[in-house]
């Protein structure tokens, strides 16, 4: 998430430094969980007001409640641990993966609030604005979901993926070519759209043309996760981690590009691994007789400007991607209006099949990858408020050195999401060169691959592919992902080494 232009300076650590000699020591985390009772209880009074602030301010609310050594501590890194579990097990108990992480979600929170009200009233008061502010994190995310939903939606309803579907049967082309052109598209498109936006997009395209084949939907699956994450990887506007990165000036726009071929390499060796698995053989060949219903090709042009408007939003207005996601949720409720008015003025369409309505495609969205993400969500911001990520954060950077921190908080991306993870990085800010900044960025970027539920974009998949793609069927070709991972780091470690002011393995 972007920082709040409303969030003062000093709370972003772009204030004016001291004058030379009279700089303080920076305090440990366990300094300052000891610190005075009175000071403890004035700052977070202080920062319980700051609600409407932005995610930044919500990590320094979460900060200082320090419970990791509390009984509920322990009791929610349990909670959120069974609730994983029942998550990678979806496909064995037959429970939607949302039911767990809700349920986690509100034990977790529901024993931090008792705790707060145990504790004194302005740890309560600290306790329900951070929940406040991570709520309104989620509602962001929920409604650009919606909204890139929406549109895939509809784009599906007016026959988009099945023109291109019998466009692309029409051309001969083989399950290994679809394979390698919707990877090669996802990869270059997600550094522009999202790499979450890129995999609702291209899957569609994936499911029209491989609905005879569920193993080579589920290989593809897996492909396009990689390639959406690798790409986003090497924009600012790739995932919302690379946008936090360069909002706070730690990687500048043009400078993503340095890690354009570390990304690339990610994603070409486990696809040149899995090309031997996909098969070989080709589908059907068909007459190219699909049609584009009417306003289909509207709706793929307005998916356009939604995204333009999201892009200068973003880059020129310094406002969220909600905004311009929104704003074309707007457009679209108006073509839909002169679609619907269209179709009921048009004889050869029965009267009872003229009831279009944008309400009935979000109707149709992924409730279940939804309601999952805002558990997700909930349960890890949870886990930041009684201090675990900062915590862990610190102790692998003052233990293990930059550069093994950095691919180790990397690998832990694919269990916890990776926005949290360069939140506590962001917020601990430690004194890390410019190759250091870039290789956090890739590994957060490219992390999330190596299981399903390590990114948005192989949540979102699970949920559309109608039980071919699953948690299993990714972690079949996690090592191979894994070697791809290794490959992208050592090529940065070694193509950009003269980032490295103070050494690589430093």
């Amino acid at each position: 998430m972007p920082f709040s232009p409303w969030c003062p300076d000093r709370l972003r650590g772009d204030h004016i430094a001291p004058p030379p000699g009279n700089t303080p020591a920076q305090p440990t985390i366990q300094e300052r969980a000891i610190e005075p009772p009175k000071r403890y209880r004035i700052l977070l009074a202080l920062l319980a007001c700051l609600v409407p602030t932005t995610l930044f301010a919500s990590t320094q609310v979460i900060e200082n409640l320090h419970w990791t050594r509390e009984t509920v501590g322990i009791i929610a890194v349990v909670v959120f641990v069974v609730s994983y579990l029942f998550v990678a097990f979806e496909e064995r108990t037959g429970l939607k993966k949302s039911k767990p992480v809700l349920i986690a979600a509100s034990l977790i929170w529901g024993l931090i609030a008792l705790q707060g009200q145990q504790s004194s009233a302005a740890e309560a008061a600290a306790v329900q604005a951070g929940f406040r502010i991570i709520f309104l994190d989620f509602a962001e995310l929920f409604f650009f979901l919606v909204v890139a939903m929406s549109f895939v939606s509809a784009i599906s309803e007016r026959n988009i993926f099945e023109a291109l579907r019998a466009n692309l049967a029409s051309h001969g082309f083989s399950y290994r070519q679809l394979f390698w052109l919707t990877g090669i598209a996802s990869f270059f498109l997600s550094p522009l759209v999202d790499n979450l936006t890129t995999a609702l997009v291209m899957s569609g395209v994936l499911l029209a043309v491989g609905k005879d084949s569920p193993r080579f939907v589920a290989i593809s699956f897996v492909n396009l996760v990689v390639a959406a994450n690798a790409g986003g990887a090497w924009s600012a506007f790739g995932d919302i981690t690379t946008l936090m990165v360069w909002q706070a000036h730690k990687v500048e726009f043009l400078e993503f590009l340095v890690i354009f071929v570390p990304s690339l390499v990610s994603w070409l060796i486990p696809a040149a691994i899995m090309h031997f698995s996909v098969p070989s053989r080709t589908p059907e060949k068909t007459v190219d007789d699909a049609d584009i219903r009417p306003g289909g090709l509207a709706i793929c042009v307005l998916f356009g400007v939604t995204i333009a408007i999201t892009v200068v939003g973003k880059q020129f207005l310094g406002l969220p991607a909600v905004f311009g996601m929104m704003a074309g949720l707007s457009l679209l409720n108006l073509l839909a209006y002169w679609i619907a008015r269209r179709e009921r003025l048009d004889p050869k369409i029965p009267a009872q099949a003229t009831t279009y309505s944008i309400f009935k495609i979000i109707a149709n969205a992924e409730w279940d990858t939804l309601l999952f993400f805002y558990g997700v969500l909930l349960s890890v911001g949870g886990l930041a408020a009684l201090g675990y990520i900062e915590l862990m954060s610190v102790a692998i950077y003052d233990g293990w050195g930059h550069t093994w921190a950095n691919i180790s908080l990397g690998l832990l991306s694919a269990i916890v999401d990776n926005i949290p993870i360069m939140y506590a990085v962001l917020q601990m800010s430690p004194a890390m060169d410019h190759g250091q900044w870039l290789l956090i960025t890739l590994t957060c970027g490219i992390g999330g691959s190596l299981l399903a539920v390590g990114s948005a974009a192989g949540v979102a998949l699970m949920g559309r592919s109608q039980g071919a793609y699953t948690f299993f069927s990714h972690l079949r070709w996690t090592w191979a992902i894994a070697l791809g991972y290794v490959a992208g780091v050592a090529t940065h470690l070694a193509m950009n080494a003269h980032h490295f002011e103070n050494g690589v393995w430093r």
